[in-house]
């Protein structure tokens, strides 16, 4: 299924085990932690590049993004019925990342602050994650999905 995608899904797991984001934390790091950083990065993933022109590709994206996740939880361990749940606990929670989020760019700092917080609420230093998001988004920016999606470099 679209394994053309497996480096763009790669590369937002780079993202996610990025070492520098779980110092700031007060617990030990957990899979609900690393999912909840992963569909952060992926929601502003779409809102970048969300248009017309990119509207199918990233529904295909979308899909295929979830289905790995899906994979994951299965090798963890999950029996079906709690894949399933858990499956649809993570999609509610990345459309509502997504709803708060897709005003990034136009939030305010403290705005911005107020809601990592929410969603990564064991985070001690969320000015930290402000300004890494920033520059995630801004990085985002500078490209096109096409170009994003041939490359193979760090995003």
């Amino acid at each position: 299924m679209y394994n053309k995608y497996i480096n763009l899904y790669n590369k937002f797991i780079l993202l996610t085990t990025n070492k520098d984001l779980y110092v700031l934390k007060r617990k030990k790091d957990n899979f609900s932690d690393r999912i909840s950083i992963f569909l952060i990065h992926f929601a502003l993933f779409l809102v970048i590049f969300k248009n017309e022109e990119n509207k199918k590709k990233l529904q295909v994206i979308y899909d295929f993004l979830f289905k790995q996740i899906e994979l994951s939880i299965r090798e963890i361990g999950y029996g079906d019925q709690s894949i399933n749940k858990k499956m649809k606990d993570y999609v509610n929670l990345f459309h509502n990342i997504l709803s708060k989020l897709h005003f990034w760019n136009n939030s305010s700092y403290l705005t911005k602050k107020k809601l990592l917080s929410f969603f990564l609420s064991d985070f001690t230093n969320i000015s930290y994650l402000v300004q890494y998001f920033d520059q995630y988004v801004l990085n985002l920016s500078k490209n096109s999905l096409k170009s994003y999606l041939k490359s193979v470099n760090k995003p």
